[in-house]
């Protein structure tokens, strides 16, 4: 693409080179110097751990011939255009829309953000849309899917280059629709800038990620931003039972729209019947079966609901499309022994999620059944969540199995004491640790009586343990099936 054209709209504060930037080509646009090539458009973006800045020179070295960045370099080098922009990170974006013709204005794409929700939410938005029989895409942690095209997942948001190329190939491939979760990296990190927006939806927030965000506040304002820079063209539509639903909506310039359980709202739910296989349910006056099951489930079911209507589709049409889904990946996910016990797999590593979970399953239990919980919490990641999913799963739980999810670089025992000390007194007797998670799911199957239920949270659809850099196979669901087949014989 010539240059001239790519940066179109976009603020240049100064430009230095030999070539008009008419006569300038560019073969494809780089933020990280290791991957340039000959021709490439190398941009210098200020991160939290170094700044491209202090590779411009190599990136020259590999063949950049236009460089995009904040501060130009003190001996600029003969042949090479610079470009001088006050936000390198923000013109990226830009940049990689104009690349892959703006594919976000050519489909309707919509995000959805929050702590919890996320993937069940995308996910059902694109199986509903199948369901109507429109080609769509889908961008989330579990999957990017690109029609029945589906590609393994690398980062809830990817980067915004990769996300363009994604959404430019949906285009090709006929997708009118494209649905995507929106992290709070992702929002930070500048990922989603140059994106056009249809539909904004969001489903709650949680304690998470604290580590990376230091404050709750900060981390509110990241998920408020997404909605503050949505034009007016779009629906941005929040949970009203959720003290932050309304605070998403204060400087939007969208159309506001709100989905509830608990007060009045545009698009209302109310929970009719609920057992392990399903719920009666009712929306806006309409009842429909699902097989999804759980509080947080309708909340996920709502919002897609609302969001599907919102883009011009009739309400019957839409629940009846609802109807016919199967449950997501790692959500929720039930699997019946012969011997009579009851699995649950769920991706629950927020305090929240973990709660929401439990109380689902002990909303439906006769309590003649125990309640085993199996659960640990990510390493190198937020410390202050970990006492209360202690606290809330032996609170919750007859038994509580605190183990390892993907410790990462920390020592597997030094999280478990950090999780046990929020552990209440009075339930010192309701919890175990054992590290190993493939013997924690061994010890509760063994633990476990017919009609017992046993959630093993954390993981969900993820198939995969990260031990001191090193990613193992484990994934709970099969590790489940083949520890109780040995254990049976």
């Amino acid at each position: 693409m010539i240059l001239s054209e790519l940066l179109h709209k976009i603020p240049v504060l100064e430009t230095s080179g030999i070539l008009a930037l008419s006569e300038v080509e560019v073969s494809e646009i780089v933020f990280d110097s290791r991957k340039v090539t000959e021709g490439s458009l190398y941009v210098a973006i200020k991160g939290t751990v170094s700044d491209g800045h202090s590779y411009i020179s190599s990136a020259i070295e590999k063949g950049a011939k236009t460089i995009v960045c904040e501060v130009l370099p003190e001996k600029l080098i003969d042949g090479i255009n610079y470009i001088q922009v006050k936000n390198s990170s923000k013109t990226l974006g830009k940049l990689a829309a104009n690349f892959y013709g703006n594919p976000s204005e050519n489909l309707k794409l919509i995000g959805i953000t929050g702590t919890n929700g996320k993937t069940t939410a995308s996910t059902l938005l694109f199986d509903i849309f199948k369901n109507l029989g429109y080609q769509s895409a889908l961008i989330s942690t579990v999957e990017y899917r690109i029609g029945d095209e589906i590609i393994p997942s690398t980062h809830t948001t990817p980067d915004v280059i990769r996300l363009n190329q994604m959404l430019a190939k949906a285009v090709e491939n006929g997708c009118e629709y494209a649905f995507m979760e929106v992290s709070s990296h992702g929002i930070h990190q500048d990922r989603i800038e140059g994106l056009h927006f249809a539909v904004a939806g969001f489903t709650n927030l949680t304690h998470d990620h604290l580590d990376y965000h230091k404050t709750f506040d900060e981390y509110l304002k990241t998920k408020k931003r997404f909605f503050d820079e949505l034009p007016e063209t779009a629906v941005a539509i929040t949970n009203a039972d959720d003290k932050n639903g309304d605070v998403m909506l204060q400087n939007t310039k969208a159309k506001k729209k709100n989905y509830a359980l608990k007060t009045l709202a545009d698009y209302h739910g109310k929970i009719l019947e609920v057992d392990f296989n399903g719920m009666l349910l009712n929306f806006n006056g309409k009842e429909f079966w699902t097989t999804l099951t759980g509080k947080f489930n309708v909340y996920n079911l709502l919002l897609a609901f609302a969001i599907a209507v919102e883009l011009g589709f009739n309400e019957e049409e839409v629940l009846q499309a609802i109807s016919t889904l199967k449950r997501v990946n790692g959500r929720f996910e039930t699997i019946k022994s012969d011997g009579g016990i009851f699995f649950i797999v769920d991706y629950a590593h927020t305090p929240d999620a973990l709660e929401n979970v439990l109380d689902s399953i002990n909303e439906i239990r006769t309590k003649n059944e125990r309640l085993i919980t199996v659960f640990g919490c990510g390493g190198d990641r937020d410390h202050a969540k970990r006492p209360e999913m202690g606290k809330i799963a032996t609170r919750k739980s007859t038994l509580a199995i605190i183990t390892t999810d993907n410790p990462r670089t920390e020592n597997p025992q030094e999280i478990i004491k950090e999780i046990e000390a929020g552990v209440e007194p009075q339930n010192f007797s309701k919890y175990t640790s054992i590290p190993d998670r493939r013997e924690a799911i061994k010890m509760a199957i063994k633990f476990a009586e017919p009609k017992d239920i046993v959630l093993v949270a954390g993981k969900g659809h993820e198939t995969y343990q990260e031990i001191n850099g090193v990613r193992h196979h484990f994934d709970d669901k099969e590790t489940i099936v083949e520890l109780y087949k040995l254990m049976s014989k």
